[in-house]
């Protein structure tokens, strides 16, 4: 079915996930109004269904709740792959956003790597601590088991830059994981 569902509770935040590589609703609330803004956007862009409640220690920063709701999102995606077996693998997306033009390439390799380069002109977004976006791009990658590369090739306005990665993602996401045929797509015969 390429669906996960994932409930994770720490001193800090709690999480309850569910996602569909499929598509279906998409409702999120963790309490950062921008943040909701760009997973919406992640998941309508890579057409996923992705119901999320997120509840954190919004009183301390956002830290926990963007790297936790990264953690959870990617161990979802590890799920929802399985064993990866006829899916694309590989994508690219490159987005402009006004004045900001960011790119993403990606491979779901089964080998966790993030190399992220899109410095941030602004430091708040609304609520949202703007190098919260590498926090969350890493925990993504390293829990769903992701080679990710996201550059912004320029920009001047962190919201554009933020809002281009995020959508460039999920493009990017969206081919990557299309099923084109039956068999693993790697030389090896295993992801």
């Amino acid at each position: 079915m390429r669906t996960s569902n994932i409930s994770r509770a720490t001193k800090e935040t709690s999480i309850s996930l569910k996602l569909s590589l499929e598509g279906g609703p998409v409702n999120i609330s963790t309490g950062i109004g921008f943040f909701d803004h760009m997973l919406t956007a992640l998941a309508f862009y890579g057409g996923l269904g992705l119901e999320l409640t997120a509840k954190g220690d919004l009183e301390v920063d956002g830290h926990h709740t963007v790297e936790d709701v990264g953690i959870v999102l990617g161990q979802a995606l590890r799920e929802a792959l399985g064993d990866r077996r006829g899916i694309r693998r590989y994508a690219s997306a490159c987005i402009p956003m006004d004045e900001a033009l960011c790119f993403t390439a990606l491979d779901f390799s089964n080998r966790a790597f993030l190399v992220f380069e899109a410095d941030m002109p602004q430091a708040q977004i609304g609520t949202y601590d703007s190098c919260l976006t590498e926090e969350f791009m890493r925990a993504l990658a390293m829990n769903s088991g992701l080679t990710l590369h996201m550059k912004a090739l320029y920009g001047k306005n962190a919201h554009h830059i933020t809002e281009a990665l995020f959508k460039s993602l999920g493009v990017a996401l969206k081919d990557a994981v299309r099923v084109e045929g039956t068999e693993v797509t790697s030389t090896k015969g295993v992801l």
